[in-house]
């Protein structure tokens, strides 16, 4: 979930649960409580994890940066809950699906760094921040043979076109984690595990937003859900 300060609410935005639900899943929300038990004793009754986006930004601490003049709210719970999940999932091989702020949170937990700001980092950048509507997919991407977002493009194309709402991206990638698919200014737009037998993808557009009418967004929401009815069906034999 995400924290909001001012009115003291765990919230997320229904898009999210209501794409997991049309995919075959059964949606669980997870409070930003930042607290071993509770986590541990969440995420062992779970059969995959999905890191939502956020409308904050990763601390650089994690990293050993400074903060950027242009860097976002940051929210420690957030992050705290965030990077305890992970470890969590990776302990137990559970399926992990990061969108926009939740790719970034998977690749910084990798020990992986972010550009804090790309209009101000990256020369020559496109636009990443669209704004309304945020449905509309907005730029192309590349991606890269033989991975999972190729094979949920279904189709033969080394390009495809998403939407866009962040201001940061991934700089250096973290550990066993590699990048599949690129922005036309170079910017990483997915990652993926490059471990056998690991399911983890991150991506940095919003698949939730478009599951509907996007083939490639709705294709990732299902084979989250189907890896993790795999991992169901392990964990039951």
């Amino acid at each position: 979930m995400r924290l909001e300060h001012e009115t003291r609410r765990f919230y997320l935005g229904r898009d999210y649960g209501e794409a997991v639900h049309a995919s075959g899943g059964t949606p669980i929300h997870i409070a930003l409580i930042p607290d071993e038990g509770y986590l541990a004793d969440i995420v062992s009754g779970l059969d995959g994890v999905l890191l939502p986006g956020s409308a904050s930004d990763v601390d650089p601490a994690y990293w050993n940066e400074d903060p950027h003049p242009k860097l976002g709210r940051v929210v420690p719970e957030k992050d705290k809950t965030d990077m305890m999940v992970l470890k969590e999932a990776e302990l137990l091989n559970l399926p992990v699906f990061g969108i926009c702020f939740g790719m970034q949170s998977l690749n910084v937990s990798r020990g992986g760094s972010l550009i804090q700001d790309i209009e101000s980092e990256v020369k020559e950048p496109i636009q990443h921040q669209q704004g309304i509507p945020r449905e509309r997919n907005s730029h192309a991407i590349g991606i890269a043979g033989g991975s999972i977002i190729e094979r949920a493009l279904g189709v033969e194309a080394k390009t495809s076109k998403v939407n866009s709402h962040h201001h940061q991206a991934i700089r250096n990638i973290g550990k066993n984690l590699h990048a599949v698919a690129w922005a036309n200014d170079g910017i990483i737009e997915a990652i993926e595990d490059t471990r056998n037998g690991r399911f983890a993808i991150g991506v940095q557009w919003h698949p939730e937003l478009s599951y509907e009418q996007d083939q490639l967004s709705g294709n990732l929401f299902r084979l989250f859900v189907d890896e993790c009815a795999k991992r169901k069906n392990v964990a039951i034999a």
